[in-house]
């Protein structure tokens, strides 16, 4: 077969043929592979006819339908089905190619198959792909990282294909080996806060107020012009609007309230627990969605557990609105505020030079965690490339200080009125804790060091101390204890 193709992608799921789609809209010429050839064959017949699509049978070939150095694009499910796909396309390139794993790869996965494939002198690219299957055919945020070579050369392609804001294309070089799939798991965990507490602003609404889908849909909607514009605000202001043919009831009123999630929503805590980075708002959310799956044992749970003696709220409506407006606004700020340090700690393990700025230019279109939102963000990295979380902005420290009144308000109006609210609770914990210059963790340090010698430090002078807790002896002035001595045993 004549070579061709620009690029060429394999994976005709959705998102991989939006994809081929949106590639080839923007004028390019691509080549597409399905292992299930019915699959190819069916998008050769429909949405690709007529187009400059050159759907193949075979790998081999897929990889002679491209042009060299050839361009080959992998949209398959994460794990062992990326590394088998590898094993079958590597013989067939020749050095200088490159090869595209644009799924939700886990991290460390590319970190691995980095040095792999380039080892073989073919240049390796992990490239978190967002913006669901709308985002893939018009225009997703694209994060690549892996070797600079190789974006180099797909960087025509990339920057055409990306979601474009005032000019700019949702798409840069992320930084080596696996930091492209690592900002877009991040991406992926403050997502799941944004998700978690819209809900929970719904919740409050919804169950303290009692407001309709209809009054739901115009607040949501006139949120949406002001300060929390964002894809999420917009698509829940809809969502509100749709009535259920079957019932005439709102849809989400019957939609089963029992939430699915990746593994990228765990794959962020497991990194924040490695990198000693508190990302509780996103922990939150991940245990929301885990708690909300076990529906059958809340709906027991529900009838044998006593219920909170809730009284009808009887305050201003309008005033508890603003409150959950503000609560979502301060605890917005609080989730990007920890997902971007946990981008900062990761920057630094790894040795990627992230720009933090830049990440948050290419979440403005595309993505699912789009909003207006992160010019603020990008602005604040301008003015401090090495600003190490987004409160110590004074932008950002004065929204927390002209909503936080508001923002204990609501939480307290739940707490009150039986409603869950553990991200709106875990973004204000974490804002009272950063926030303290003093925690009781001088407590927690005096326990470990009765029950297990641990050890403490003084507020009033340096060194390492033991007291024995029991006796009449003074605090003993001793050396840090080493990793693995004996003395943390009993932890």
């Amino acid at each position: 077969m004549t070579t061709q193709s620009d690029i060429g992608l394999i994976g005709l799921a959705v998102m991989g043929e939006n994809l081929v789609l949106n590639m080839e809209s923007k004028g390019f010429s691509v080549a597409a592979f399905n292992r299930t050839t019915s699959v190819t064959e069916n998008f050769a017949a429909t949405r690709a006819k007529g187009k400059n699509i050159t759907p193949t049978k075979t790998i081999e070939e897929f990889i002679g339908a491209l042009k060299r150095p050839r361009k080959a694009m992998m949209m398959i499910k994460a794990g062992s089905p990326v590394d088998q796909v590898i094993g079958e396309v590597l013989p067939l390139l020749e050095e200088g190619d490159v090869l595209i794993d644009g799924g939700n790869s886990l991290f460390t996965d590319t970190q691995r198959r980095c040095k792999e494939v380039e080892a073989r002198g073919i240049h390796y690219i992990g490239c978190g792909v967002s913006g669901g299957e709308e985002g893939a055919l018009k225009g997703p945020s694209l994060m690549p990282g892996g070797s600079r070579e190789g974006y180099d050369i797909i960087a025509p392609i990339f920057t055409r294909i990306a979601a474009q804001v005032d000019g700019e294309p949702c798409c840069m070089y992320i930084g080596p080996d696996g930091a492209g799939h690592y900002v877009k798991m991040v991406h992926n965990g403050i997502e799941y806060g944004d998700m978690q507490l819209i809900c929970e602003a719904y919740a409050i609404m919804n169950n303290v107020l009692g407001l309709s889908a209809d009054e739901l849909a115009d607040i949501f909607t006139d949120w949406n012009r002001g300060a929390l514009e964002s894809y999420l605000i917009e698509i829940t202001g809809e969502i509100f609007r749709k009535i259920d043919p079957d019932t005439g009831k709102p849809l989400v009123d019957v939609i089963l309230d029992k939430a699915g999630q990746k593994g990228t929503g765990l794959w962020t805590l497991q990194s924040a627990l490695t990198q000693s980075v508190v990302i509780s708002t996103i922990n939150a959310a991940v245990e929301a969605r885990v708690i909300s799956s076990r529906k059958d044992e809340r709906v027991e749970a529900s009838k044998i557990l006593p219920q909170p003696q809730l009284a009808k709220f009887t305050g201003d409506k309008k005033q508890l609105v603003q409150q959950v407006h503000d609560a979502l606004y301060a605890s917005k700020i609080i989730s990007y505020a920890q997902g971007m340090e946990l981008l900062g700690a990761a920057s630094l393990s790894y040795k990627w030079n992230l720009d933090f700025g830049g990440i948050a230019r290419i979440w403005r279109g595309g993505c699912i965690i789009r909003a207006k939102f992160l010019n603020r963000i990008a602005d604040a990295y301008a003015r401090d490339k090495a600003l190490h979380n987004l409160l110590f902005d004074s932008y950002f420290s004065d929204i927390i200080g002209k909503t936080q009144n508001n923002w204990r308000d609501a939480v307290s109006a739940a707490v009150e009125h039986g409603v869950a609210v553990p991200a709106f609770s875990a973004s204000l914990a974490y804002f009272d804790s950063y926030r303290s210059a003093r925690l009781p963790a001088n407590l927690l340090q005096a326990q470990r060091d009765f029950f297990g010698a641990h050890t403490y430090e003084r507020v009033d002078k340096p060194g390492i101390f033991h007291t024995d807790w029991l006796g009449d002896a003074p605090a003993q002035e001793i050396s840090p204890p080493k990793p693995t001595s004996k003395r943390h045993a009993g932890e």
